[in-house]
């Protein structure tokens, strides 16, 4: 996939077949609208476009300024380049941006820069100041500017739409296997190693604690997960913990991988955790001991869920056969 980071000298594409949107988690619903999108680029021997937007609209005009996101701008890179986008141009969503009027955001953003051939919208798309351009709008504007408007129709999964919003709810329940069965693929936190208390290596539990690099992605809620931890290419098996230590009377949050079966040093270097399922909530023990032994228990239930998950065929296999 081609990733252009502005809209200067765009190179001239074929036939393009367009669709915008941030498309943060790529989720079931995003990816239905990309099968359309690459299918109809086939259809006329041309190419596939995502224009999606940086930072998420929401945040700069303060509709929901402290959204918590779901994708950095790589996760959403490489999920799209998995998904086989062909072009992805990344704008800059800025005030002056969003109050463009839909009529010139349809003439002089879409047609200037991108000539599209055909336009792909998800249900509901809006676009413009006051989010006041639709369909209608791009359907009266399509014969002057040669294009064509087709609109996927809301995707359903077990009778539920498919909403980043919804999968946002999901993870801050630690609903990890519902969210996942959205997305369509594990939800994903990457993080540098940082010094920690080192208390884990006292009691046969070494962790890397995790300084998270996007301040605005969403930490799932506090307890153990059962987890795989990527390391430049390799895969490992690991829990998580996300919380503040009542046991250990910690104060601030923290967010500790232990992997198995794994000793080398890892500070300073950036790990990539795949949520798999959560296993339990975090509790207070009345003693280490008492600690100790509900965390070689959440190590059996850890491997039992990642074992069984191995076999399964998902776009995380695929992101280590290529």
């Amino acid at each position: 996939m081609r990733v252009f980071k502005d809209l200067i000298n765009l190179p001239a594409l074929k036939n393009t077949v367009l669709t915008v949107g941030t498309f943060d988690g790529v989720h079931h619903g995003h990816q239905k609208l990309i099968q359309r999108l690459n299918n109809r680029a086939k259809d006329i021997d041309g190419e596939s476009l995502i224009v999606t937007f940086h930072p998420h609209p929401r945040i700069v005009v303060q509709t929901e300024p402290n959204i918590q996101l779901l994708n950095t701008i790589d996760e959403k890179i490489e999920l799209l380049t998995q998904y086989g986008v062909q072009n992805l141009v990344i704008v800059a969503f800025n005030r002056n941006f969003s109050n463009q009027s839909p009529e010139k955001y349809i003439n002089d953003f879409l047609v200037r820069n991108f000539s599209p051939k055909i336009i792909v919208i998800g249900y509901n798309h809006q676009f413009g100041k006051n989010r006041a351009g639709n369909i209608n709008l791009l359907n009266e504007y399509a014969k002057t500017n040669a294009y064509s408007v087709e609109e996927i129709s809301k995707q359903q999964i077990e009778d539920m739409s498919v909403s980043s919003t919804k999968i946002r709810q999901y993870l801050t329940k630690g609903q990890i296997e519902k969210a996942n069965e959205l997305l369509g693929h594990p939800y994903t936190l990457k993080g540098i190693v940082i010094k920690g208390e080192q208390i884990g290596a006292t009691i046969g539990f070494p962790t890397a604690n995790l300084q998270i690099e996007e301040p605005a992605k969403l930490i799932p809620n506090e307890g153990i997960y059962a987890v795989l931890v990527k390391r430049n290419e390799t895969l490992k098996q690991g829990m998580l913990y996300i919380g503040n230590r009542p046991t250990l009377q910690g104060k601030n949050r923290s967010i500790e991988v232990n992997i198995f079966d794994f000793k080398d040093d890892l500070y300073g270097e950036t790990l990539k955790i795949y949520f798999i399922k959560k296993i339990r909530e975090d509790q207070y023990f009345v003693s280490i001991e008492k600690m100790i032994e509900a965390m070689h228990q959440d190590k059996i239930e850890a491997l039992d869920v990642l074992n069984k998950y191995a076999g399964k065929q998902t776009l995380l296999n695929q992101l280590f056969e290529h």
